[in-house]
C-alpha cells in the first residue's frame, strides 16, 4: 500500500463516520447498552421555550437516553419536531425508490480506484451478503445502501434510535409531532449534489468503510457523554474535507431550521426540537447561529 493510499484510507475511515451520521441510515454503535446523557440546548425568552436534543438515529437496544434534563424536556413539552414527521418518516421508502436509480448503469469497478472498491466489495459481501444493486444506482444512494449494511452488522435499528422513542413516548402523551423537512426534500439534498462531489463522497466513504463500525463506536460514545467538542471533530472537520457536501447537508439546513426556530419564538409554548448531533455542535450549528442572533441560549444537559 503506498502512502497516498494508507491517509486516503484513513481520512475515508473518519469520513465514512461523518458521512453515515448524516445519511437516513445513520448507524450509531456502541460497545455496550449504557445510560447516556446527550448534550440538550434551551433557548428561550419570556414564554417561549425551545429545547435542542442532539440525537443519534439508531442505537443498541437497551441505551438509557430520556433520563436527567431529557426527561424533563419531554415531560414539559407541548410539541415535538423531529428532522422528519412519522408520515414524511414512512414516505422515505417509496421516495427513495423514485430517486435512486441511476438513468443508465454504471458498474461499480468503474466509479471506485482499487483500495476503496476491494472495502465496498468485502462490506457488500458481509452480514446477509446481499448485494447491494450499486451498479444502478447514484452514487449517493449507494452510500445509503453502504450505511444501512454498517448498521445491521452492528445489530442496530432505527427502532433503538432517539427518534422512534420519542415518538412513541409523545403519540403516547396525545402531544402533536412535527417536521422540519419533507421526504423528498431530504432525499434531493443528496439527488442534486454534483456527480463529481457524489463520487468524492462514494470514494472516500468506500475507502473507510472497513472500520466504520469500531469508529462509530466512538461517535457514539462522545454522543453518549456529551461531548459536544469530539462529537465537531469526528463529524464537521471531516465533513468539511468536502465543502459542497458540508454546505448541503449540514450548514444550509441548520441556516434553515435556525430561522424556523426564530419564527417559532414569536408564539408561546414549549417544544423539544430533536435532530441529528452533528447540527448542533460547531460554530455554524444551530445554537450557535441563534445565539448569534441574540437569543439566550444555554447548555442544560
Amino acid at each position: 500500500m503506498t502512502r497516498r493510499d494508507s491517509l486516503f484510507r484513513q481520512q475515508g475511515r473518519r469520513f465514512a463516520v461523518a458521512l453515515f451520521a448524516c445519511l437516513l441510515a445513520a448507524c450509531s454503535p456502541a460497545p455496550e447498552a449504557e445510560v447516556a446523557k446527550p448534550a440538550m440546548w434551551l433557548v428561550a425568552d419570556d414564554d417561549t421555550r425551545i429545547f435542542l436534543l442532539g440525537t443519534m438515529h439508531a442505537l443498541p437496544a437497551g441505551t438509557e437516553w430520556d433520563g436527567g434534563e431529557v426527561g424533563k424536556a419531554i415531560a414539559s413539552a407541548d410539541e415535538l419536531i423531529l428532522e422528519l414527521s412519522p408520515d414524511q418518516l414512512a414516505a422515505v421508502g417509496a421516495e427513495f425508490q423514485r430517486l435512486a436509480p441511476r438513468e443508465a448503469p454504471l458498474a461499480m469497478d468503474k466509479r471506485l480506484p482499487a483500495p476503496a472498491l476491494a472495502a465496498y466489495r468485502t462490506l457488500e459481501a458481509s452480514g446477509a451478503g446481499q448485494p447491494f444493486g450499486g451498479d444502478a444506482l447514484d452514487d449517493w444512494a449507494v452510500m445509503v445502501m453502504m450505511g444501512q449494511r454498517v448498521a445491521q452488522n452492528a445489530a442496530l435499528l432505527p427502532s433503538n434510535g432517539v427518534e422512534t422513542g420519542l415518538t412513541v413516548q409523545f403519540k403516547d402523551a396525545g402531544k402533536p409531532i412535527g417536521g422540519l423537512e419533507s421526504a423528498r426534500a431530504q432525499l434531493m439534498m443528496f439527488e442534486t449534489l454534483d456527480p463529481a462531489t457524489q463520487r468524492t463522497l462514494l470514494t472516500k466513504a468506500a475507502a473507510g468503510a472497513g472500520d466504520a463500525v469500531p469508529t462509530v463506536e466512538a461517535l457514539t460514545a462522545a454522543w453518549a457523554r456529551g461531548d459536544v467538542k469530539a462529537l465537531e471533530a469526528m463529524i464537521n472537520e471531516d465533513v468539511d474535507a468536502v465543502p459542497a457536501a458540508r454546505a448541503t447537508i449540514i450548514t444550509d439546513r441548520n441556516r434553515r431550521w435556525s430561522l424556523w426556530a426564530k419564527q417559532r419564538m414569536a408564539k408561546p409554548g414549549t417544544l423539544l426540537v430533536a435532530v441529528g448531533a452533528g447540527h448542533l455542535v460547531g460554530s455554524d450549528s444551530v445554537p450557535a447561529l441563534l445565539e448569534a442572533e441574540g437569543f439566550r441560549v444555554t447548555r442544560v444537559q
